[in-house]
């Protein structure tokens, strides 16, 4: 299978939930805003501002106007990550091989048959 996305980083699940809130502000956020958006028990302020230095520096997110009130924004957008994050567990667990992936979660009952006709259908109506 050719790999059509370049290669990025894997985000812990803490910097994926930063990621999560960083994507539904789309215009940015301050760390009190990313603060007030996690689910509770919250992290300490100082925690989210590792976890946003760290995400900066795997080229996730930016800064604009570094100062004591850095407003971080998303570099990498939420489907360049899932696609990426899809292809990779692919990869890893399914031989590269979406039908086993969709095998798979037909065997698991986490989609049916209905869902299989359904992207079917949409996917014929997609044809260039």
């Amino acid at each position: 299978m050719t790999n059509y996305l370049v290669r990025m980083k894997k985000l812990t699940q803490a910097e994926e939930q930063i990621m999560q809130v960083l994507w539904s502000l789309k215009a940015g956020g301050y760390v009190k805003d990313i603060l007030e958006m996690l689910d509770d028990p919250k992290p300490h302020n100082n925690t989210v501002a590792t976890l946003l230095k760290i995400l900066v520096e795997k080229g996730f997110v930016g800064i604009k106007n570094p100062n004591r009130n850095n407003l971080y924004y998303p570099v990498v957008s939420k489907s360049l990550y899932s696609a990426q994050s899809i292809e990779g567990l692919t990869e890893r667990y399914f031989d590269g091989s979406y039908s086993n992936v969709v095998s798979f979660l037909v065997d698991k009952k986490q989609m049916s048959i209905e869902d299989l006709e359904l992207l079917l259908k949409e996917l014929k109506n997609k044809k260039p």
